[in-house]
């Protein structure tokens, strides 16, 4: 089963799903929907369209440059089927994918850190600047002095009856 990238948003294609598109030099485009056929058509950018693939790798939004990428890559050399090679090869998948996945979650992370600082940096001014709307008016001057509530520590027979 051989599954091709669409030209425009670099999803994958499964076999009898998408469009082609031969254009008169005989250069093949394949795309994943008509989504992407249109946008082709309309002679948009891939890399100024954001819900693409290219443009998130160009704007630094998706990792594009790491070595767990290379098992992805095509090969067009054939390989003789052998059960073992098979059988490590796809446990090696899984270790792969899951070091993939946690390198993601790293590289969100560490993308949305300065962000985070942005944002808390504009809700302690915010807060500052609207004070007056969290606290009561009269509490500007109370300040130093706290009222003090008195609890009662005396426990009633319901609650006893219950805590057994």
């Amino acid at each position: 089963m051989r599954l091709v990238k669409c030209w425009f948003c670099s999803s994958t294609i499964y076999p009898g799903h998408g469009i082609q598109f031969v254009r008169n030099d005989a250069k093949i485009f394949r795309f994943c929907r008509s989504k992407c056929h249109k946008n082709f058509k309309m002679k948009r950018n891939p890399r100024k369209v954001k819900w693409t693939k290219a443009y998130r790798a160009a704007h630094g939004k998706d990792m594009t440059q790491d070595k767990s990428f290379e098992f992805e890559k095509k090969r067009n050399r054939p390989e003789r089927y052998d059960r073992n090679v098979t059988e490590d090869t796809l446990k090696a998948i899984k270790k792969i994918d899951k070091i993939r996945s946690s390198r993601e979650a790293q590289h969100i992370n560490k993308r949305l850190k300065p962000n985070k600082q942005k944002i808390f940096k504009s809700e302690v001014k915010e807060i500052d600047q609207n004070i007056s709307l969290i606290k009561a008016p009269g509490s500007y001057q109370q300040d130093s002095e706290k009222m003090k509530v008195a609890v009662s520590t005396n426990k009633s027979v319901q609650n006893e009856a219950m805590e057994e």
